[in-house]
């Protein structure tokens, strides 16, 4: 099928956060046949049932420690099969949470039986709790994503690669196969602290930032645009944001500046493939052969 686009706005990606999982793959299915660009799915490990709750914003964890968590870059492998054109969204992977070695590997598995869709989302993670049952360091959970990166790049781009580092090391390596996608899968950096802002802007090729409005993005986006004029960069980053749940703004998000909105048009999971497909008949035509 033709691949999407807005004439006068974003490119538009389906979030699986709010349907049920039995019903993802009907959703990725409904999702390319109506236009939609790309589908998006986030990442855990493990949630514990207890948590330090002045640690969070609201007193607990977004998420339940009993809700279904799928290994991300497996599931989206499913919906690779079933898919032909649709991009495949992480939103975010967290690499730091695994080896260097297991991370690399996953990603360019997904890249090359999906013959080149991934757009890899990443982030330093914010539950500390998750972080506390792994083993890691929350504190250092920066520095240990810009190593884990580094390893992933010289991995898919060299045809061998050592590294040594404060985090990993290891002599010369083979890597095989590569990503499709080459030198790598586009890269988007997930987060809005100032760290992570400066991260997308040095080594990210586009931004991914939290569930906003067109109104709301407006500050983040601002810093984003600083970051990278601090940072030298030519070409400004590739944006991607998760719109609110509910009505989307359509004409916000065209005047927004951003890139890629993520949407999940639909109150319940049995109102998904009816919301998908008229949220498409409004906002989404087919790109003219």
């Amino acid at each position: 099928m033709a691949e999407a686009e807005r004439s006068d706005g974003p490119r538009y990606g389906v979030s699986l956060l709010r349907v049920h999982p039995a019903l993802w793959r009907d959703v990725a299915i409904e999702a390319e046949r109506a236009g939609y660009e790309s589908i998006w799915m986030s990442d855990h490990l493990m949630l514990p049932e207890e948590v330090d709750r002045e640690k969070y914003p609201d007193g607990e964890l977004p998420i339940s420690s009993h809700s279904p968590i799928f290994d991300v870059m497996v599931h989206l492998a499913a919906l690779a099969a079933v898919t032909t054109t649709l991009r495949l969204g992480t939103y975010v992977y967290q690499p730091a949470l695994r080896h260097p070695f297991v991370a690399a590997r996953a990603v360019a598995t997904l890249d090359v039986v999906s013959g080149g869709r991934v757009e890899l989302g990443v982030g330093a993670g914010w539950s500390e709790a998750e972080w506390d049952l792994v083993g890691v360091d929350f504190a250092r959970r920066g520095e240990l994503l810009d190593e884990t990166l580094d390893v992933l790049d010289g991995l898919w781009t060299q045809k061998s690669f050592a590294y040594q580092g404060a985090h990993h090391e290891f002599p010369s390596v083979g890597f095989e196969p590569k990503p499709v996608q080459q030198p790598r899968p586009p890269l988007h950096i997930g987060g809005e602290s100032a760290p992570a802002l400066r991260r997308a802007a040095a080594r990210g090729g586009g931004w991914i930032g939290m569930h906003h409005t067109p109104a709301s993005v407006a500050a983040p986006l601002a810093r984003l645009r600083a970051a990278e004029r601090d940072s030298g960069r030519s070409r400004p980053l590739q944006t991607t944001v998760a719109a609110h749940q509910g009505a989307v703004d359509a004409e916000g998000w065209s005047a927004s500046g951003i890139d890629r909105v993520i949407v999940a048009p639909w109150s319940r999971s049995g109102e998904a493939l009816d919301g998908l497909r008229r949220f498409a008949r409004e906002h989404i035509r087919p790109r003219s052969e």
